[in-house]
């Protein structure tokens, strides 16, 4: 199996595209610690997992907390004695901020999640994984940290705190790739296009808006989370492993046009 003898801390496991990669990975082999804000999906999805026969444990822990951070990677080593894959699957758009929340305090709430959440995890899981001199990081960026959001649709303001957190998060990929290459820990991310998950729920309902984001993909239609996640497994595998400081678009060919 791809995953065999590995360990895989994945957060925003409860749901979506995370908890698409804790089904996955523990099909090929590893271990899995499925972390989440809400503990009843963190719960879930780790008993889906060891349902099917997997090793796997639940966390529940905010990405934003550096504590919290802390925490979620010692647990991990302490269950399985290491830790060798991190996905960065927690995010937010600003649909899920409450709406009167004024403009500059929902820019940080979601740069929090999205940008310093990735950061601070990665800090604590690279720790140890430098330790190991081996280990691969894993992160959840977007087509909009590449491309922004098409004119006309009423997506963007220009204020819009999801492409700003998501372009930083490709950048920090570049970054700590580079930084980290000597020490055997790989850094990419996955850029996928619009997909079937809680954060585009509120988009994917309305039937008209569906049509037309489907309409500005290639392929037209939108992606399925397991799609994003069989991308992840292939850059947390060892098949990846002349790969680091990369972007890959999952996009349906969004990006290509």
């Amino acid at each position: 199996m791809r995953l065999d003898d590995k360990v895989a801390l994945i957060t925003g496991a409860g749901s979506g595209i995370g908890e698409a990669c804790a089904v996955l990975f523990a099909d090929e082999g590893a271990s899995i610690a499925a972390a989440d804000i809400s503990e009843d999906g963190a719960l879930q999805t780790a008993a889906t997992v060891a349902d099917a026969g997997g090793e796997s444990m639940a966390i529940s822990g905010d990405v934003t907390d550096k504590a919290e951070c802390e925490r979620m990677v010692a647990e991990t080593v302490s269950r399985f004695g290491k830790v060798d894959i991190l996905v960065n699957s927690a995010g937010i758009t600003p649909r899920y901020v409450p709406a009167d929340t004024p403009f500059d305090e929902k820019w940080d709430r979601v740069i929090d999640v999205n940008l310093k959440g990735t950061m601070l995890m990665s800090y604590y899981a690279s720790e140890r994984m430098k330790e190991q001199g081996r280990g691969s990081i894993v992160n959840l960026a977007s087509i909009i940290g590449l491309v922004g959001y098409p004119h006309g649709h009423g997506l963007s303001d220009g204020f819009n705190p999801y492409p700003h957190s998501k372009g930083g998060v490709v950048q920090m990929t570049r970054d700590m790739g580079v930084a980290f290459a000597q020490q055997g820990v790989r850094v990419n991310a996955l850029c996928p296009g619009f997909a079937f998950t809680a954060l585009t729920k509120s988009l994917t309902d309305d039937a008209d808006a569906r049509a037309r984001l489907e309409s500005l993909h290639p392929m037209g239609r939108l992606g399925e989370p397991v799609e994003i996640a069989h991308a992840a497994l292939f850059l947390a595998s060892d098949e990846a492993s002349f790969i680091t400081g990369a972007s890959l678009p999952v996009d349906g060919g969004y990006t290509a046009q």
